[in-house]
């Protein structure tokens, strides 16, 4: 698998505006979005990539770009005697090209130019919004071995959820030989495919493009170069003209995997990962998980209750209960609260005992979850002050909203990164 290494450069696509995440990506670009209490949604490919003896990896992004290069600086060191790294591309007007990314091909195209001293063989392109553990290493294998142009990860997807991805079919010798982008309804019968017995018994009949592709590197080059020089996606455009001139290969991958694109799969993710044995396993040495390593104090807990969740260190818990919720970093919770079904993000910070007493002599609400408070079906974002006796209650009776304090988006209520919540305030 080693040669891999120096055959293959990782590119990990940023992502838009990432506005079905808002307003988790107010401030923050989609790929340093915190999950899992520790770490961010970037952290995931990249971990890949490590695990697959892949170490050169770009990661390209535009929007709110300051917190993802501070993590990915503060995060990820290879030694001086590797050829590894993990750098950021920001979108940047040249002279050449004076405007920002169009789309995911066309933010490859410009990022072109940083790679041309590299030495290389074939492009890993990933996205930089999912959750899942794949060996890339056998994927390039396969696309070597096939002799193919280029290679697209395939899972097989329901019913419910194709109209949401590019669905394609292949030939036995998984050959892709039609492609259509987010079909409609109507025409899903013609796009079922043979996807095994145990996935045809889920109702899982249909191959939907992951959004992770191998190219020969000429042929990258050729396509966005020559061929498809104003083309700026690849599943609008690049993928669907390829298949009909080049041989393009299916790589289906049958483990868990799910496209983190709005607040409703964002929290089912995070809670998922309570279970007796998720889906996505962070407990599994030989598929790490990497990110900032913080220094902190193990996690304190006091009196509480806790049922299936995760709680990450530098915690202090005095809850009455904690369920089906995952706490991150630096996250404090009063005494007699209750969480459930949450997700709380935590704290890049701890107030001091002075700052404390302070803010408690005025009636103001300190950093965390203050005392007696009922909190569920909800996301709390980073570094936010819940007063004491607060109720916030998630649910499908909730209209979309979005409030100075809070968000509203499929009956989960997110609390906007820093809001303060006063004693007794009630959603």
């Amino acid at each position: 698998m080693a040669v891999y290494a120096k055959e293959t450069v990782s590119i990990i696509l940023g992502g838009g505006a990432g506005s079905r995440l808002y307003p988790l990506t107010a401030s923050r670009s989609k790929p340093a979005v915190p999950i899992a209490g520790k770490y961010r949604l970037v952290d995931i490919p990249i971990s890949n990539c490590i695990n697959s003896n892949l170490n050169r990896i770009f990661v390209l992004t535009q929007f709110n770009s300051a917190s993802l290069n501070q993590h990915i600086k503060n995060t990820y060191h290879f030694s001086a005697f590797s050829s590894g790294f993990v750098d950021i591309l920001a979108a940047e007007q040249t002279p050449d090209n004076p405007g920002w990314f169009q789309g995911t091909a066309d933010a490859v195209r410009q990022s072109l130019r940083h790679l041309a001293k590299m030495d290389f063989d074939y492009v890993l392109i990933l996205s930089g919004d999912q959750l899942y553990q794949m060996d890339f290493s056998k994927m390039i294998d396969a696309h070597k071995q096939s002799g193919a142009a280029l290679t697209i990860a395939t899972i097989p997807v329901g019913e419910r959820e194709a109209p949401e991805f590019g669905i394609l079919k292949a030939n036995h010798e998984n050959v892709i030989t039609s492609f259509v982008e987010k079909p409609n309804k109507e025409i899903l019968k013609d796009w079922i495919s043979d996807t095994g017995k145990e996935m045809q018994d889920q109702g899982r009949n249909y191959l939907a493009s992951m959004g992770i592709y191998v190219f020969n590197k000429e042929i990258l080059y050729q396509f966005l170069n020559e061929v498809h020089a104003t083309a700026t996606d690849f599943g609008k455009e690049i993928i669907p003209d390829s298949i009909a001139h080049y041989k393009v290969l299916s790589y289906q991958y049958d483990g868990y995997w799910t496209d983190i694109g709005n607040i409703y799969s964002f929290f089912e993710a995070n809670i998922a990962l309570t279970e007796n044995v998720p889906l996505f396993n962070l407990f599994d040495s030989t598929q790490t998980v990497y990110t900032r390593s913080r220094m902190l104090p193990p996690a304190k807990i006091s009196g509480t209750i806790i049922n299936k969740a995760i709680i990450a260190e530098g915690s202090i818990i005095l809850a009455k209960e904690v369920s089906n919720s995952v706490v991150g970093i630096r996250s404090r919770i009063g005494k007699d609260s209750l969480i459930k079904n949450t997700y709380i993000m935590g704290c890049d910070y701890y107030e001091t005992m002075e700052q404390i007493n302070k803010k408690n002599a005025k009636g103001e609400p300190i950093l965390g979850i203050g005392e007696r408070c009922i909190i569920e079906n909800a996301i709390v974002d980073k570094n936010c002050s819940i007063g004491n006796d607060v109720q916030i209650k998630g649910g499908n009776h909730h209209e979309k909203i979005d409030h100075p304090l809070y968000t509203i988006k499929d009956g989960i209520v997110v609390i906007k990164k820093g809001a303060f919540i006063p004693n007794g305030f009630i959603i």
